[in-house]
């Protein structure tokens, strides 16, 4: 009985992909079957999400209506849409905004990092690293003139890191921590009280 069964189990069991010599590139991560949602990819390599926290999904919530408020004719929101830096990287911000002439309708998968004005990375434990140092020194390189990493302080409540670009050495450099509440004027006017991450308006 369990020697008949172990065949069954053996093609239930996930595939992974055999990255091909040099590593995936951009392209390759909308042909790739079976890819988890929010694949990511770094370096040439996969990087797949765990599970969203509650803290992670209310988070980006509050910051999407937010920037949706205060958001320029000009300019959209998008979450979770990958940014494709170049041949080897796309990483897939929490939110982002971007030119409102850059949307390609509802088969886009991907920016360029030139019509990006604005990466928002919520930190989530596994990911704490790339959000902190690898993701923001890409998009930084790539040009992307705005940066926020949100973390959570002890209470649960959102704390906002905020960067912009020096251009010339291709660095964000901080423009200000936002506790309770977030209020900056660049990329535009934007406002939200960080302590309603989880009253939905109630």
């Amino acid at each position: 009985m369990s020697a008949a069964s172990e065949p069954r189990l053996e093609e239930q069991r996930y595939r992974w992909p055999i990255p091909p010599e040099g590593g995936w590139t951009s392209d390759d991560l909308d042909r790739i079957p079976g890819l988890p949602p929010h694949t990511e990819l770094l370096d040439g390599s996969l990087v797949f999400m765990s599970p969203q926290r509650k803290f992670h999904t209310r988070t980006m919530w509050l910051l999407e209506k937010a920037l949706l408020a205060h958001l320029p004719h000009d300019l959209d929101v998008d979450r979770e849409m990958s940014i494709r830096l170049d041949a080897r990287n796309r990483p897939e911000p929490d939110l982002l905004v971007y030119r409102a002439g850059a949307d390609m309708g509802a088969t886009q998968t991907w920016f360029p990092p030139e019509d990006v004005v604005l990466a928002v990375e919520v930190v989530s434990p596994d990911s704490l690293e790339r959000d902190r140092e690898v993701k923001p020194r890409k998009y930084a390189a790539a040009g992307v003139p705005h940066f926020w990493r949100v973390e959570a302080n002890d209470d649960g409540l959102p704390i906002v890191y905020v960067y912009e670009l020096d251009p010339a050495l291709r660095a964000y450099t901080p423009t200000g921590i936002h506790h309770n509440k977030l209020r900056v004027d660049a990329p535009f006017l934007v406002e939200a009280d960080l302590t309603e991450i989880y009253n939905r308006g109630r």
